[in-house]
């Protein structure tokens, strides 16, 4: 069953007839994206819902029974051909959200899914192939099918399993069976197989994984899943966060680097050491560590807006008072939570930013994933057969959990099952929108000019680069000049110019550009000379010098000192035994998702613009494993049973050998700058980042192979790696 479709697209169509299924950067750019036509017109039936009923919206594929359709509901295909109609042979977007693994949302209810914790067979013959049957159908090879991989299911395995103080026992579950990592992974490849399909995978949100101490390991454990099942890291064209979630957009009021009184914003209640305050500048973040971490250059990332705007009386005009750092941000703060940990229902939340192609830098488009109007979940028990079961959490009159802080939970009252409409959650997003509904947000503000044009050049080339723009919403490009003829346009701040004349004199100016088509002045003009004809480059850079490595039980963070070239270094190839695992401009690098207690040879090697390779400089690293690497008669293991971000609890176990031991003492140097704040079932000092600990006067004594243990409890800011231990003992 086909449902007539709305066809208005708010997103610049293009004037092609058609396109081909060769994947682009941003599939968003220059297309339409699918108006979902149920949605559309539950919207319109509401008071002012038509204002924004011609929104596009994903199609959520939450359950099995969702991809044939049925009792008068539309199915995939459904939507797919009604997607092919609206886009009458133009490109055109089309968003899918692929939401049914094993044991789904292990750390919430509403939310849980139809699957088991063992029914990874079932997704992936009964849920992933079919849907994977249907996309790849010749009909549809002129979409640009975009997915939401698995929303909350990776980031969970981070938060909230393994010894975390917010761990659950089904997350722990669903991290010691794998089938998250391995479903996704299975999904990506299949779906990555497709050649009009891009795969976004989610990534929480700031107030989630915005921590040092989540951040990366999330990335991690992405990337892990990006890797398994068949998959390799080219299945992931980027990644979505705030997906269904009411994280600000920007926060304009207050930034993680202001101080009130001589106290960190970072210390206030409301951020509590959060390294970011809204979701562009943690997508962004995210973005450039997960290149750092081994995904490919040209990801981009989406930010579901669709519920963050935050609009309406209640929205703060400007700073708070500096009486304090808490009246400050709660002042200030655009996002009107009781805690950023609240995902349910919440009660002032209004619709965002409308759906938009490349709104920012590094930002591939503003989505409206989660589509207005659609619960979160039960604010009560309610029977149902879709597997979602009532969370507190969606109770207005909850006072909260671990996860949150033990705030209230700001849900609305009277709410239905997830996913079922919610008409008052829908007039509260239109009475709060922001922008407001019926407004105009043009974009007239320029980009600013490019500055510290510099060129390198050779016989028949010039490569150019400069400092990058700056816009107030963001910058999505360059143009390049070369006497005044546009000659290409680059989203980096670099671009070579091939096929020229040798002993020749040309001059260059670039502008940067906007997503609105608002286009800067022209950055100062660089005249440059090609060299003489003849004298092509063979001369290769010299080797890296001074390398070195520093490792965690799973990375090796490589450095190195800046190779030369008579014209000029472009980059840098790094090697793990012999296989090229990245490249990089810079003089660091790391590698990560690798096994503890493993010995891994490295070589870098500098390159130049020719192509000449400079020797290799070589290392070997070695991971840590957190095991002590014994002494005396006794061995230590180290675990981290809790980590807030700002401070952490560990516990060590000793191990006495075949001996039975008298007395023992453990020692270790931090890589970072944690600090032991206090220690039990031992006597502890420390000075600068080593650490030594000698036993109490009662668990000195351990029989032959037997164990003690003692805890502790530490602060730190940036990363809290797993130190290797010494235990040495007395028999």
């Amino acid at each position: 069953m086909v449902l007539s479709a709305a066809t208005v697209v708010p997103l610049a169509l293009s004037t092609t007839a058609a396109h081909a299924a060769t994947r682009v950067d941003n599939p968003f750019v220059g297309a339409g994206v699918y108006v979902n036509p149920e949605w559309s017109a539950k919207a319109a039936a509401e008071p002012g819902g038509s204002a924004v009923s011609n929104q596009p919206t994903a199609v959520w594929m939450d359950r099995i029974a969702a991809i044939s359709g049925g009792n008068g509901t539309m199915g995939l295909r459904d939507h797919l051909n009604a997607a092919v109609q609206q886009a009458a042979g133009k490109p055109y977007v089309f968003q899918v959200v692929i939401y049914d693994l094993p044991g789904r949302d292990c750390a919430a209810l509403a939310s849980n899914g139809e699957l088991g914790p063992t029914d990874l067979p079932r997704y992936k013959s009964e849920f992933i192939d079919p849907i994977a049957a249907i996309l790849a159908d010749p009909a549809y090879a002129n979409l640009r099918i975009v997915t939401t991989v698995e929303i909350d299911s990776l980031p969970n395995l981070t938060t909230n399993a393994g010894g975390t103080a917010t761990a659950t026992a089904a997350c722990d579950v669903m991290k010691a069976n794998g089938n998250y990592v391995n479903g996704v992974g299975y999904a990506l490849a299949k779906l990555g197989a497709i050649p009009n399909v891009y795969n976004y995978v989610d990534a929480g949100h700031h107030g989630w994984l915005g921590w040092d101490s989540n951040l990366q390991p999330a990335i991690d454990t992405i990337k892990q899943a990006a890797t398994a099942s068949g998959s390799t890291v080219n299945n992931v064209q980027g990644f979505i966060v705030n997906t269904a979630n009411y994280g600000a957009l920007h926060e304009p009021n207050f930034t993680v680097g202001d101080s009130v009184n001589g106290t960190s914003v970072r210390q206030s209640k409301w951020v509590d050491w959060n390294q970011y305050v809204d979701e562009a500048s943690f997508a962004k973040a995210w973005r450039t560590k997960a290149i750092a971490s081994g995904f490919n250059s040209n990801i981009g990332m989406l930010i579901d807006t669709s519920r963050n705007g935050w609009g309406g009386a209640n929205r703060p005009a400007g700073p708070g008072p500096k009486t304090s750092v808490d009246a400050y941000v709660d002042g200030g703060r655009i996002d009107r939570r009781f805690q950023t940990g609240n995902w349910c229902n919440q009660s002032g939340a209004g619709l965002g930013e409308r759906p938009k192609a490349a709104p920012e830098d590094g930002i591939a488009a503003y989505v409206w994933v989660k589509p207005p109007g659609e619960s979160d979940g039960a604010s009560s028990a309610i029977a149902n057969d879709e597997g979602k079961g009532f969370d507190r959490m969606c109770d207005p009159t909850y006072t909260g959990n671990p996860r949150n802080n033990n705030n209230m939970s700001g849900a609305l009252a009277n709410a239905p099952v997830a996913g079922h409409w919610f008409s008052a959650q829908f007039q509260e997003l239109l009475k709060n929108a922001y922008p407001a509904v019926g407004t105009s947000t043009a974009d007239t503000t320029a980009p600013t000019a490019p500055t510290g044009l510099a060129a390198t050049a050779t016989s028949s080339s010039v490569s150019l680069t400069w400092t990058a723009s700056t816009d107030n919403v963001g910058v999505t490009g360059y143009d390049v000049y070369r006497g005044g003829t546009l000659i290409g346009s680059t989203n980096s701040t670099s671009f070579a110019d091939s096929g020229l004349t040798a002993s020749t004199a040309y001059s260059y100016t670039v502008k940067a550009k906007d997503a609105a088509g608002n286009v800067s002045a022209a950055s100062a003009a660089l005249s440059v000379t090609t060299s003489a004809g003849g004298t092509t480059d063979t001369t290769a850079p010299t080797a890296p010098t001074n390398l070195a490595a520093t490792t965690t039980s799973s990375s090796a963070s490589l450095t190195w000192g800046a190779s030369t070239d008579n014209v000029g270094v472009t980059g840098y190839n790094v090697y793990r035994g012999g296989t090229l695992i990245g490249s990089t401009t810079s003089t660091s690098y790391t590698d990560s998702g690798l096994s503890a207690s493993t010995a891994y040879s490295y070589t870098v090697k500098a390159k130049d613009a020719a192509g000449n390779l400079s020797a290799a400089a070589a290392v070997t690293a070695t991971t840590q494993s957190g095991t002590s690497t014994g002494g005396a008669g006794c061995t230590a293991t180290y675990k981290v049973s809790s980590d807030w971000g700002a401070g952490f609890n560990a516990d060590v176990t000793v191990t006495a050998g075949n001996t039975a031991i008298k007395s023992w003492k453990v020692t270790w140097t931090y890589a970072g700058n944690q600090q032991v704040t206090n220690l039990w079932n031992g006597t502890v000092s420390q000075s600068g980042q080593s650490v030594t600990v000698n036993n109490a006067g009662y668990n000195g004594a351990v029989a032959a192979n037997g164990t003690t243990s003692f805890g502790f409890g530490g602060s730190y800011s940036g990363s809290n790696a797993v130190p290797t231990l010494t235990c040495t003992a007395t028999s």
